[in-house]
Protein backbone atom coordinates (compact mmCIF):
# COMPACT_ATOMS: atom_id res chain seq x y z
CA UNK A 1 0.00 0.00 0.00
CA UNK A 2 1.15 3.51 -0.62
CA UNK A 3 0.24 6.30 1.26
CA UNK A 4 1.87 10.04 2.15
CA UNK A 5 2.05 11.78 5.33
CA UNK A 6 3.00 15.52 6.29
CA UNK A 7 5.80 15.60 8.71
CA UNK A 8 8.42 18.37 8.89
CA UNK A 9 11.55 18.31 6.80
CA UNK A 10 13.81 17.93 9.96
CA UNK A 11 12.01 15.28 11.81
CA UNK A 12 12.37 13.25 7.97
CA UNK A 13 15.82 14.21 8.01
CA UNK A 14 16.53 12.95 11.61
CA UNK A 15 14.71 10.03 11.11
CA UNK A 16 16.77 9.01 8.18
CA UNK A 17 19.89 9.28 9.81
CA UNK A 18 18.82 7.08 12.11
CA UNK A 19 17.75 4.12 10.36
CA UNK A 20 20.81 4.58 7.83
CA UNK A 21 22.83 4.29 11.21
CA UNK A 22 20.80 1.30 12.08
CA UNK A 23 21.83 -0.64 8.93
CA UNK A 24 17.93 -1.15 7.85
CA UNK A 25 17.53 -1.29 3.76
CA UNK A 26 15.56 1.62 3.17
CA UNK A 27 12.92 3.86 4.51
CA UNK A 28 9.72 1.66 4.70
CA UNK A 29 11.47 -1.06 6.63
CA UNK A 30 12.30 1.62 9.03
CA UNK A 31 8.10 3.11 9.35
CA UNK A 32 7.11 -0.28 9.25
CA UNK A 33 9.25 -1.10 12.64
CA UNK A 34 8.33 2.01 14.11
CA UNK A 35 4.84 2.18 13.14
CA UNK A 36 5.38 -1.74 14.69
CA UNK A 37 6.35 -0.07 18.05
CA UNK A 38 3.41 2.62 18.53
CA UNK A 39 0.72 -0.54 17.59
CA UNK A 40 2.48 -2.68 20.85
CA UNK A 41 2.81 0.28 23.14
CA UNK A 42 -0.71 1.56 22.64
CA UNK A 43 -2.22 -2.16 22.67
CA UNK A 44 -0.11 -2.76 26.20
CA UNK A 45 -1.72 0.75 27.39
CA UNK A 46 -5.62 -0.73 26.35
CA UNK A 47 -5.26 -3.90 28.23
CA UNK A 48 -4.08 -2.50 31.46
CA UNK A 49 -6.19 -3.50 34.43
CA UNK A 50 -5.96 -4.02 37.93
CA UNK A 51 -3.56 -1.73 39.82
CA UNK A 52 -0.56 -0.19 38.14
CA UNK A 53 2.49 1.91 38.93
CA UNK A 54 3.50 3.81 35.71
CA UNK A 55 5.63 6.92 34.50
CA UNK A 56 4.39 9.68 32.00
CA UNK A 57 6.81 11.69 30.58
CA UNK A 58 5.40 14.08 28.14
CA UNK A 59 7.08 17.67 26.44
CA UNK A 60 5.17 20.66 25.91
CA UNK A 61 4.79 24.14 24.26
CA UNK A 62 4.49 25.76 28.25
CA UNK A 63 3.39 29.11 27.31
CA UNK A 64 0.39 26.97 24.88
CA UNK A 65 -0.83 24.61 27.32
CA UNK A 66 -0.10 25.08 31.19
CA UNK A 67 -3.63 26.02 32.29
CA UNK A 68 -4.99 23.39 30.79
CA UNK A 69 -2.43 20.79 31.92
CA UNK A 70 -2.61 21.82 35.63
CA UNK A 71 -6.41 21.34 35.12
CA UNK A 72 -6.28 17.66 34.13
CA UNK A 73 -3.01 17.00 36.57
CA UNK A 74 -5.37 18.50 39.27
CA UNK A 75 -8.45 16.24 38.00
CA UNK A 76 -5.93 13.43 38.75
CA UNK A 77 -4.33 13.98 41.67
CA UNK A 78 -5.42 10.71 43.43
CA UNK A 79 -3.57 8.96 40.37
CA UNK A 80 -0.54 11.70 40.23
CA UNK A 81 1.84 11.08 43.15
CA UNK A 82 4.73 13.27 42.68
CA UNK A 83 5.58 15.38 39.72
CA UNK A 84 9.04 16.66 38.33
CA UNK A 85 9.01 19.43 35.74
CA UNK A 86 12.37 21.37 33.51
CA UNK A 87 12.35 24.14 31.66
CA UNK A 88 14.42 23.52 27.81
CA UNK A 89 13.43 27.02 26.22
CA UNK A 90 9.88 27.56 25.17
CA UNK A 91 9.83 23.70 26.06
CA UNK A 92 9.19 21.63 29.11
CA UNK A 93 9.37 18.16 30.01
CA UNK A 94 7.40 17.11 32.70
CA UNK A 95 7.08 13.64 34.40
CA UNK A 96 4.46 12.21 36.50
CA UNK A 97 5.22 8.98 38.82
CA UNK A 98 1.44 7.27 38.70
CA UNK A 99 -0.03 4.83 41.18
CA UNK A 100 -3.90 3.92 40.04
CA UNK A 101 -5.94 1.82 38.43
CA UNK A 102 -4.86 0.93 34.33
CA UNK A 103 -8.60 2.87 33.52
CA UNK A 104 -7.22 5.71 35.58
CA UNK A 105 -3.68 5.60 33.80
CA UNK A 106 -5.14 4.92 30.77
CA UNK A 107 -7.19 7.44 30.60
CA UNK A 108 -4.66 10.75 32.08
CA UNK A 109 -2.49 9.36 29.29
CA UNK A 110 -5.23 10.06 26.62
CA UNK A 111 -6.34 13.59 28.22
CA UNK A 112 -2.46 14.26 27.86
CA UNK A 113 -2.25 12.95 24.04
CA UNK A 114 -5.31 15.43 23.68
CA UNK A 115 -3.44 19.13 23.55
CA UNK A 116 -1.71 20.29 20.30
CA UNK A 117 1.04 21.84 22.48
CA UNK A 118 2.31 18.30 23.46
CA UNK A 119 4.61 17.12 21.36
CA UNK A 120 4.71 13.36 22.67
CA UNK A 121 3.75 11.44 25.36
CA UNK A 122 5.33 8.32 26.29
CA UNK A 123 4.34 5.63 29.10
CA UNK A 124 6.77 3.59 31.02
CA UNK A 125 4.82 0.68 33.22
CA UNK A 126 6.56 -0.24 36.17
CA UNK A 127 4.67 -2.57 37.77
CA UNK A 128 1.03 -4.36 36.51
CA UNK A 129 -0.46 -6.23 39.50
Amino acid sequence: MRTSFNIPDSVVEEFDQVWQEEGLDNRSRAVREAMQEYIESHSQLETLSGDVIALIAFDYRHHEVIEELHGVQHAYQDVILNTSHTHQGEWCLESLFCHGTGRQVRELTYRLRDFDGVNRVKLMIIRDD
